[in-house]
């Protein structure tokens, strides 16, 4: 069993370095900690202790206008809880200064753009015959690390900002209520700093991860428009680089997954909200640490931002031990390791008998996920979660299995529901959910069917409930009465 966090690249502490790794200087321009010289990029390497160095560059004289500039627009921010135009210009930034190992940038060219849109297709084609899901990809794009960026930070904006609002809440409550009507303008000023550091931090971890993701769905979360199947040639060139894989090969398995997950989200229209969602329910069951965000209130000095800065990246968020927040952690993970387990077993089987590393690749792939990344440590610092699909190798047991028991279309069909999906305790005890009884819903849908068709025009159907109910005995009088007086039966009338 793996446990599997989602991130990328194989940092130092990888276990095929042995003792080695683990001995290497974090702070030597490794990735093990997101980045040179901490989890965004902060610290040696990326302009020493100075918090603004991916915002100020190296602070010649020709920077300091646009540095001074900067700094007033983060004090005159009244945006939501995170700066995301600053977040999106540490981005590109990040981005323009080049990956650690040393790769830049480019424009994608056109032979580039025209691999990426055969391979897509074909990876289309072949996963017709290992799923009864038709493809979802509506088209095919080739991006540069900028573009990626570009396409992605609504997402992320999706993710983060519940967290980040709560932050925002608690600068005002730490103080005493008698209190906060005279801080209110350093409170304003510590909530736009806020948004402004929350902004730094997650436009330096995108920028670091703009340089490792191979496609729009490498975390297990589609980041990019719908419909719309994307790799990055330079990130799959460097993917494939140590490999001794041809890269045709390298490009086809990276395009077969990007279009099974495009695949699944396409034709679950209820996946994407439902993992977005229980990253939002774990959200709010966090907890700020209170004492460690009175402290920075109480030694708040606005001619010294980086103390905020400093508390953001320590992390201030404590988990709530509670029933409820270990459900909404324990449905998080499983629906990751479910939909991770599903593409890997899917592109396993499309690749096995046409591409001759295909196994090797498998692995690479999952020993990449389970190193960690920016990623993963941008989520455990700014939220106090890690995304992890921790139980992959099981869960992509599960559907293999399913497969051989049910077939295509009855593996597949259990993502008609969350209901229907196997549970944590079904990845215990795969066997017993392979070969369990399946629950026959025809009758409930045919039931649910006359009750919608009754309410949507069904003539036959009464008009209000006063029309159903039983008349009175009082009422057959006045009834009978009627029709005594009239001389006539109220049927012939």
């Amino acid at each position: 069993m793996s446990d599997t966090p989602f991130g990328f690249g194989l940092p130092p502490e990888e276990p095929e370095n042995g003792d080695e790794g683990k001995k290497k200087d974090p702070t030597e321009g490794g990735q093990g900690a997101g980045g040179p010289g901490g989890p965004f990029g902060f610290g040696p390497g990326a302009g020493g202790d100075n918090p603004f160095a991916a915002m100020f560059g190296s602070m010649n004289p020709n920077d300091l206008g646009a540095a001074f500039q900067q700094l007033g627009q983060m004090l005159s921010y009244e945006g939501g809880p995170v700066n995301w135009d600053m977040a999106k210009q540490i981005a590109r930034q990040t981005v323009s200064q080049g990956a650690p190992d040393g790769s830049k940038d480019a424009s994608v060219g056109q032979s580039e753009r025209t691999a990426v849109d055969e391979a897509l297709r074909l990876a289309d084609l072949w996963l017709d015959g290992v799923t009864s899901m038709p493809s979802g990809s509506v088209s095919t794009v080739a991006w540069s690390r900028a573009e990626w960026v570009e396409a992605s930070l609504p997402a992320w904006q999706q993710l983060v900002d519940p967290v980040a609002e709560r932050v925002g809440l608690a600068m005002g409550d730490v103080l005493p209520e008698e209190m906060q009507a005279m801080a209110g303008p350093l409170i304003g000023m510590m909530r736009s700093m806020g948004g402004a550091m929350f902004g730094q931090q997650i436009g330096q971890a995108v920028g670091v991860l703009a340089g490792e993701v191979v496609g729009s769905t490498d975390i297990g979360l589609p980041l990019g428009p719908a419909g719309k199947a994307a790799l990055l040639p330079l990130n799959v060139e460097k993917f494939g680089k140590d490999l001794s894989v041809p890269q045709d090969e390298v490009r086809l398995y990276l395009a077969l997954r990007e279009a099974a997950h495009q695949r699944l989200f396409a034709h679950v229209p209820w996946l994407r909200s439902h993992l977005f969602g229980a990253v939002e329910a774990y959200a709010r069951g966090i907890k700020v640490d209170t004492s460690k965000l009175e402290d920075v209130v109480g030694q708040f000095d606005p001619s010294q931002p980086e103390q905020l800065q400093d508390a953001l990246q320590q992390g201030m968020f404590q988990p709530e031990d509670t029933p409820e927040q270990k459900a909404s952690l324990a449905r998080l993970e499983t629906a990751l390791a479910l939909v991770e387990g599903w593409v890997d077993a899917v592109v396993h089987e499309a690749a096995k008998s046409r591409l001759t590393s295909s196994d090797a690749l498998r692995e690479t792939m999952r020993r990449r996920r389970a190193s960690g990344g920016p990623a993963e440590q941008t989520f455990a610092t700014l939220i106090g979660l890690q995304l992890r699909p921790r139980r992959l190798r099981d869960a992509s047991r599960l559907w293999a299995s399913l497969t051989d028991a049910r077939g295509l279309e009855g593996r597949d069909a259990l993502w008609a529901h969350p209901d229907m999906l196997p549970t944590a305790h079904d990845l215990d005890d795969p066997d017993g959910f392979v070969h369990h009884e399946q629950a026959d819903f025809s009758e409930l849908d045919k039931m649910l069917g006359e009750a919608a068709q009754g309410r949507s025009g069904n003539p036959k159907a009464p008009e209000s409930p006063e029309a159903e109910a039983p008349k009175s005995p009082e009422a057959d009088d006045q009834g009978e009465g009627e029709r005594d007086e009239d001389g006539k039966d109220g049927r012939d009338r």
